[in-house]
This record gives structure tokens, C-alpha cells and sequence, in this order.
């Protein structure tokens, strides 16, 4: 423990934005990290606890309490080594991470947390450009194959801790760039893709192969809700690829987004998030599109309250919108939550984002029910007001209200994968569509395919990029036991 003291004298720094109209300009970070004196005083706040409920909060159980001790006595060196023991992507996690590591914080309890995500955030950029973020190719080779479907985080990770035991792996992504979702779902005013492209670099020495435009399977269906980005140019079987590979990780994520199916929803002018946030991040790197889904001087209704409705809140802001409402179902939660009730667990309260910040109005405890349009284009949508009635939403008479709306952007969240990748290899489904695949140790990650293994969104539904390391990490264990009776990768 740095100092014995730091979490009564020192205030939490946050880390600072650029303006709302300089950030505006485009769609690059805007986050202003700290500096290395901030640094050292966020990590003296650290109480070092007994106990250290930082670490359970974690999905990768980032040992938090020891990299923090570290930037506190400046051994920044010895801190990244200690983050990348448990985390292979901490500039992800760092950037758009909702950090349920500080919501478990015992500072936490009565005072404001230690901004854990903000050190991370300052460790691994300062790898970075120090050099010391190096590849870490195998010493030996199993003489095994290993092919992963799908690059997000899940993916990559098990990509990466595969290839560092000596296994030849070979990642399949049915888009031009690798990435998945980090890729063409998260803006890149919240991550630049710059930050993936050098993982892919490091992981390339490290032996992985990359295979963009290749689709594994069955081509996706275009039925409600699977509209998702697809540039493949190549398919290949699932029976192909078994055949091929001594195992088979899929990590291709959850893609089918949840539709609202009311009257009017064939209107032109309705679309999933979807297809409207990576058409932007294709843009950003350079791509040509026709017709790309714009929001320029329109008003814009994004149905949905979380992170992806926000990440559409602030690409239409970025755009030039006349308006931005968003829409949420559920009542708006309170300002602060109930510390004593829900701590150290992830507490309901109320969040507003940066993209919150930089213009939109909010609208909770809302239900849309039609669509409402002219020439077949969307001019606007009819609500009403809900509220909870014996455990369900139920409608409040007298108050329907129509909006206008010129774009609506249906951002609810995604309920499983595709169903056609599932299907190709014949994986068994969960009762929410989902791989069926136990986490246990023995067999871990495993379906009942021989030798084909699911992790990340795939397998546990939608969920956090953190979540998603760690199911990566954890099934490439399980694949390493599975091809050589042991493992001395860390669960």
C-alpha cells in the first residue's frame, strides 16, 4: 500500500473532454487521460484491502490493488506486466469498459471510487509508447491447429493465448477488418481502430493468421433483426473447417438485434443501430459506400437507453442532426444509488454519457406503439407512458404523444446469435439461443460438437468486452486441455 492515508486525503480525478464543439468536428477520442502525477495520486486512493472486492468485480479479476501500488511508486514497467497477466487488451477495456471494478471499490462504500479505469486507461497507453508492449511468439510448436470464428474480444484473446502455447492459429472474420464489434459497433470517438490494428500486428509476430472476408457456415439469414455487416467473399463449411482444425472456437458475438415490431415498421427510415453505426466506421477507415445512412438535419429517435442507443446519440450528433431524443422503457433509475443496499454488486442508477452530454433529450418510461409515415417514409412515431404494474410494464391511459422523426434508430440490445452459424456446425442452443457450452473446469467451453468449443457473446448473449476477454482466455485453456491432456494457461 502506496499511502496509508490516500483514501482520506485525495479526491478522485476524473479524466477530462475535450469541448462539446471542438469534439464534434469528427469522430476521433476525445478523452483526455491522466497525466503521471494524477496517476500516482488516483492510485494512492487505493486501500490495498483485506479483501479486495475490486478484483471479484472484475471479469478478468485484474489484480487492481498491486498495479495501483506500482504507478503509485512509479514502476509503471512492472504495472503493465501485472495488467497483462490477467487482461491481453487493457487500451479496450480502459476505453469503454463501464468499469464494474469501481463499483465494487471499497472506497466506494461512502466516498467517491478509485478511478481504476482511468490507471488502466494511463498504464497500457504508456506501454505503448514506451515500447514495451512486445510480441511474444511460442517457444516451442504443439504441431496442433486451432481456428477461431469470429475477431472480436473474445477471439482475439483466445487467439492470443493459443498461438503463446505453440498452437498454429487461425482466426476467420467475415469483414474486411478485423475487430467484430470493437470493430464496426463501438464509434471510434470512444476507440480508434488504431488500437486494434496494433494487436493485430503484435499478434501476427506471435504467429496468428488472419483471414478477413470469410464466411464460416451458412450465409446469414436477412430475416427481422440480422441485418448485420457482412463483406464476405469466401464460405467456408463448418464440415470444411472441423476437417481441417484439431479445434474450432466460435466467437462470433450475439448479432441478432431485437426488432419492435409495431405497425409502421416497414417504413423507410427505420433501422437497427446496426446498420447505421459500423456504415460510419467503415467511412473513418477509408471505405466507399453508397447511400450511407446519414442523420443529417433529421430528428432522430433512438429507441433503446444503453450503450449502443448512446453510441447513436453521439454519431448523430457528429453528423448534424436537428435533434436527438432517446427512448427508454423502463423508469428512469435515481441519480444515486442505494450504497448499502447494493454494494459491491453493479448498482441501478442513473448514467449519462458523454455522448448524453453533447446534446440529446431523454425520454424514459416510454413505449412506441406505431410508426407513422408519409410515401412510405418515416415522419414521426406515436407513444405511450408505462409504468410498473405487478411486476410488469403496463400503458397509462391519457398519455399518448406522437414525435417527429425524420431517422429512428431501434438500439434494444441483442438477444442471441445467428442462428445459421449454430445451426452449420449443429451446436446444441441454450433456452435464449445461445451455444450451449458449461464453463466448468473440466470440459469447459466445450458444446456437444467434438472438438468445437464457444465463448464470448456466442455463448453467454450480449455482454461486456471484459466478459468477453475473459471467456476468450478461459476457452483457450480448455481448448489447450482438449488437445494436450494439460494446460499452463491461467483460468
Amino acid at each position: 500500500m502506496g499511502k496509508i492515508t490516500g483514501f482520506m486525503e485525495l479526491e478522485r480525478i476524473e479524466e477530462g473532454y475535450k469541448p462539446v464543439a471542438e469534439r464534434l468536428r469528427d469522430h476521433k477520442e476525445f478523452v483526455i487521460t491522466l497525466d503521471e502525477s494524477q496517476s500516482k495520486k488516483q492510485a494512492a486512493r487505493c486501500m490495498d484491502c483485506g479483501t479486495p472486492f475490486c478484483n471479484s468485480g472484475c471479469p478478468v479479476n485484474n489484480i487492481i490493488p498491486d498495479f495501483n501500488d506500482l504507478v503509485y511508486q512509479g514502476d509503471w514497467k512492472n504495472a503493465i506486466t501485472v495488467l497483462h497477466s490477467t487482461n491481453n487488451f487493457p487500451e479496450f477495456t480502459g476505453r469503454i469498459c463501464p468499469a464494474p471494478c469501481e463499483a465494487a471499490c471499497v472506497v466506494n462504500v461512502n466516498d467517491d471510487p478509485v478511478g481504476i479505469k482511468s490507471i488502466e486507461h494511463a498504464i497500457i497507453d504508456r506501454a505503448w509508447s514506451e515500447g514495451w508492449v512486445q510480441a511474444q511468439p511460442p517457444a516451442h510448436k504443439s504441431g496442433k491447429k486451432v481456428a477461431v470464428v469470429g475477431s472480436g474480444p473474445a477471439g482475439l484473446a483466445a487467439a492470443q493465448q493459443l498461438a503463446r502455447v505453440g498452437h498454429d492459429v487461425t482466426v476467420f472474420e467475415k469483414n474486411g477488418r478485423i475487430g467484430g464489434l470493437l470493430r464496426y459497433g463501438i464509434p471510434d470517438f470512444k476507440m480508434e481502430k488504431s488500437h486494434i490494428d496494433r494487436r493485430v500486428e503484435q499478434m501476427q509476430a506471435e504467429g496468428v493468421q488472419f483471414r478477413v472476408n470469410t464466411l464460416i457456415g451458412a450465409l446469414p439469414s436477412q430475416g427481422p433483426g440480422s441485418k448485420v455487416t457482412c463483406d464476405a467473399s469466401t464460405v467456408i463449411s463448418a464440415e470444411q473447417l472441423c476437417q481441417d482444425f484439431d479445434a474450432v472456437v466460435l466467437a462470433a458475438g450475439a448479432e441478432q438485434s431485437r426488432d419492435l415490431p409495431v405497425p409502421g415498421r416497414e417504413l423507410d427510415g427505420v433501422h437497427f443501430a446496426m446498420e447505421f453505426l459500423p456504415q460510419q466506421n467503415k467511412i473513418n477507415a477509408g471505405d466507399s459506400l453508397s447511400n450511407q445512412l446519414r442523420a443529417d438535419g433529421k430528428h432522430v429517435i433512438v429507441i433503446g437507453g444503453g450503450d449502443t442507443g448512446s453510441d447513436c446519440v453521439g454519431t448523430s450528433n457528429r453528423h448534424g442532426a436537428a435533434s436527438v431524443t432517446q427512448f427508454e422503457v423502463m423508469p428512469q433509475p435515481p441519480e444515486q444509488e442505494n450504497k448499502p443496499l447494493v454494494w459491491p454488486y453493479w448498482p441501478l442508477k442513473l448514467r449519462t454519457s458523454s455522448s448524453h452530454e453533447e446534446g440529446c433529450v431523454r425520454e424514459f418510461a416510454i413505449s412506441t406503439q406505431q410508426f407513422i409515415g408519409k410515401d412510405g417514409k418515416v415522419t414521426g412515431l406515436k407513444t405511450v407512458q408505462v409504468e410498473m404494474r405487478d411486476g410488469k410494464l403496463s400503458e397509462v391511459a391519457g398519455t399518448e404523444q406522437e414525435y417527429k422523426a425524420d431517422l429512428v434508430l431501434l438500439a434494444m440490445g441483442f438477444v442471441n446469435p445467428l442462428a445459421s452459424l449454430l445451426e452449420a456446425f449443429g451446436v446444441e442452443k441454450d433456452g435464449r439461443g445461445n451455444a450451449k457450452a458449461s464453463t466448468d473446469f473440466t470440459g469447459g467451453y466445450a458444446t456437444n460438437v467434438k472438438k468445437v468449443f464457444a465463448a464470448g457473446d456466442v455463448r453467454r448473449g450480449q455482454s461486456l468486452v471484459v466478459w468477453a476477454i475473459r471467456e476468450g482466455r478461459q476457452a483457450a485453456r480448455a481448448v489447450d486441455e482438449f488437445l494436450m491432456g494439460q494446460s499452463d494457461l491461467p483460468r
